[in-house]
């Protein structure tokens, strides 16, 4: 079966995104780091979903819904991301300053709680509209099918 690439990429950043939700706040810092290169970790997760994916009957409609939701929630998710980025600088130069304030720190701290939740509820919300286009043994198949990956890699 072949599948839809922008559903697929849609999908792998959805399915990150889940991963990184799922691990806590500190996969959101790792995930935004220096080292991170989103071209390559699109594309490792790409090949998964696009694996996953193709053990479900899913039809081209489907996907095509699929792929609309999730790639608006992925443009509506990118200034999240910009925001624990620049959250992230403005508390490393708190942290850097001469006196550190805390009220400062904890302002900080605050915000970075609001935008991953903001993030969060989007990202959820995503999920269950693109779940509710699948059935639910499209979804189960699916997921059988990533956690068995998931499994063989690290088990």
């Amino acid at each position: 079966m072949t599948v839809n690439r922008p559903l697929a990429t849609a999908f792998a950043a959805l399915l990150a995104g889940s991963l990184a939700l799922s691990a806590g706040g500190t996969a959101f810092a790792k995930a935004d780091g220096p080292g991170f290169d989103p071209a390559r970790f699109q594309e490792r997760i790409e090949k998964r979903v696009d694996g996953a994916l193709s053990k479900t009957d899913a039809t081209a409609e489907q996907k095509k819904k699929v792929a609309e939701i999730l790639q608006s929630a992925m443009k509506d998710m990118k200034p999240f991301r910009d925001q624990r980025v620049e959250n992230r600088k403005a508390l490393e130069a708190a942290m850097q300053a001469p006196t550190i304030d805390p009220a400062k720190i904890e302002q900080l701290r605050t915000e970075q709680v609001k935008i991953t939740d903001a993030s969060s509820k989007r990202f959820t919300q995503a999920l269950v509209d693109a779940g509710n286009v699948l059935s639910p043994a499209q979804r189960q198949a699916f997921f059988k099918a990533w956690s068995e990956r998931q499994g063989r890699r690290h088990g």
